[in-house]
């Protein structure tokens, strides 16, 4: 609650990530067996489709992508199928009005009850850049809680930016959805995440998917706080 015109956090929050903020965000899951695709309706939006009206397949999916990015997102496609590990990628895909979208695939492995791995579910976020501007200067003018913590948050942000290859406010809004996704307040989750990732290591692709499984489940260590 707030009193005398003054902005919570969450409230400011709101202002950053701004309205509709959902639709960029929508979750996906891969069956190795079969090579069977599920997304959700936000998904579908992002390609272009009205939801439940098409039936997701590599073939489609692929058709989907940049030209420039086609070959880049089939190879990670393929290592996923070859050795089961999570579908994850950074690039960009063109919808049904040729509209160019860029985003990331953040992906974890789906295992049964036996641990064997069965799949690859987690996310494809649009982080087509939009509002930058108005949104970093919402967050240096009405956000002085998250201003004292930016040192950690900077740091998150940095490691998105080089694990993803995406920029400032692209990083940043990677953040605010896992905060929101996990009801979790930013500055801790950037925290957590900074403390964990000094124990990586190991080659590019295997970082990457390292860091992908640290992005998804880093909240899972701070439940108990």
């Amino acid at each position: 609650m707030t009193t005398g015109g003054e902005v919570s956090s969450s409230d400011a929050l709101d202002q950053v990530i701004g309205p509709g903020r959902s639709q960029t965000v929508g979750s996906f899951r891969f069956w190795l067996a079969d090579q069977r695709w599920e997304w959700s309706d936000e998904v579908a939006v992002m390609h272009g489709y009205a939801p439940g009206t098409v039936e997701p397949t590599t073939e489609l999916l692929l058709a989907h992508k940049h030209p420039d990015d086609r070959a880049q997102v089939a190879t990670s496609l393929a290592r996923t199928v070859e050795n089961g590990e999570p579908f994850s990628s950074r690039h960009r895909i063109i919808d049904t009005d040729g509209v160019v979208r860029h985003v990331i695939v953040v992906g974890d492995l789906m295992v049964d009850d036996k641990d064997s791995v069965v799949g690859t579910s987690g996310y494809y976020i649009d982080v087509t850049d939009t509002l930058a501007e108005h949104r970093q200067e919402t967050l240096d003018d009405t956000l002085p809680e998250l201003y004292r913590a930016r040192a950690t948050i900077e740091q998150a942000k940095g490691a998105l930016m080089l694990v993803y290859g995406i920029n400032s406010e692209q990083a940043f809004r990677v953040l605010t959805w896992r905060s929101q996704e996990t009801n979790i307040k930013l500055r801790t989750l950037a925290q957590q995440l900074v403390a964990e990732i000094a124990i990586m290591g190991g080659a590019a692709v295997e970082l990457r998917t390292r860091f992908d499984h640290l992005l998804l489940t880093v909240h899972e260590r701070l439940r108990s706080d």
